[in-house]
């Protein structure tokens, strides 16, 4: 998931469980057709990888991601900013409160996704 703020949902997609989400990840941010913006993009570990960050940097980003503590090149980050990825991770907590959502009852992908995106807009109107 893209988001720009607490309700500001830019762009979300599945993936498999079974699947890292990373390579995900990266389409989703190149099919956002966002360029050149100098926004920071504010990423979970799991996308700490050489090739989410230089994406992330060719796009117009700034990534804003700690390094592993096994990564022998460290980079330095902004760890006020970093701890603003709160706010998606408050945004996933609300929507699992809709229990549909939370214990996955649809079979099919493309009604998960549409359930997903009833319950983005239920929480937007709030």
């Amino acid at each position: 998931m893209v988001a720009a703020g607490l309700k500001q949902v830019l762009g979300f997609c599945l993936s498999p469980g079974q699947a890292h989400d990373a390579p995900v990840g990266r389409e989703l941010l190149k099919d956002l057709g966002i360029d050149n913006l100098h926004i920071p993009l504010i990423m979970d570990r799991a996308y700490e990888g050489n090739e989410t960050r230089y994406l992330a940097q060719s796009l117009g980003f700034e990534p804003v991601v700690p390094p592993l503590q096994s990564r022998l090149d460290p980079w330095e980050y902004d760890t006020e900013l970093y701890k603003r990825r709160n706010e998606i991770e408050r945004l996933f907590g609300r929507i699992k409160r809709f229990r549909r959502v939370f214990t996955r009852y649809d079979k099919t992908d493309v009604m998960f996704t549409a359930f997903i995106t009833i319950t983005l807009i239920a929480d937007m109107l709030r």
